[in-house]
């Protein structure tokens, strides 16, 4: 069965950049209403509700044609947030070691990574998700709808950005490219690296 994880960190720890009302709201009634959605959708299926939410996004074959979409959707909605909320820290970090050198085999710089994946976040229609995942040995930026995974389509996640508006709207209205900017202010990079190396 699914559950809310407990953030590392306290609702204003990543004050001015994400906003204590935001995150509150975000984690503890967004969030929450993944988990409890996911939780009914497989209701009366324990060998799913058994196994981690990301290996069954890994491989939706393993659950019913009727209840993939449900899946998706909630499950989706699950693992997206906890891996964005464990993905900030108000600590200053940078990438480096083997991640580094990754992001500049695949765009040259790590400054040019940054600006590829805030022209796809700045520009994404509607909500969703811009992401760094590992595919194969290489890493890639790829903006997918809703709450769809990489995990479903054999990518390994490793930073993702929420554009779904709940997101920034009470501080940032529609200043989304505001939001992106600040976005690289609140990176946990070690935790981005450990996920590399996994």
């Amino acid at each position: 069965m699914a559950e809310l994880p407990t953030l590392p960190y306290e609702y204003d720890a990543l004050e001015p950049f994400i906003d204590k009302q935001t995150m509150e709201i975000h984690h503890s009634k967004h969030h929450q209403g993944y988990v409890n959605k996911y939780n009914v959708a497989l209701a009366g299926r324990d060998e799913l509700l058994d196994l981690p939410v990301e290996k069954v996004l890994s491989d939706l074959s393993i659950v019913p044609k009727e209840l993939q979409q449900k899946v998706i959707n909630f499950g989706g909605g699950v693992a997206n947030h906890s891996l964005f909320f464990f993905s900030l820290s108000i600590d200053k970090s940078k990438p480096e070691g083997k991640l580094l050198d990754a992001i500049v085999d695949a765009f040259g710089s790590f400054e040019n990574f940054v600006e590829e994946f805030s022209e796809q976040a700045k520009g994404f229609f509607g909500s969703g998700w811009t992401w760094l995942v590992k595919d194969g040995g290489n890493v890639k930026i790829v903006s997918l709808p809703n709450q769809d995974s990489p995990l479903s389509k054999g990518m390994t996640p490793l930073l993702n950005l929420d554009l779904w508006e709940h997101a920034y709207y009470l501080k940032y209205q529609n200043r989304r490219a505001e939001y992106v900017d600040n976005f690289w202010k609140v990176i946990d990079w070690t935790v981005v690296a450990q996920r590399f190396s996994d």
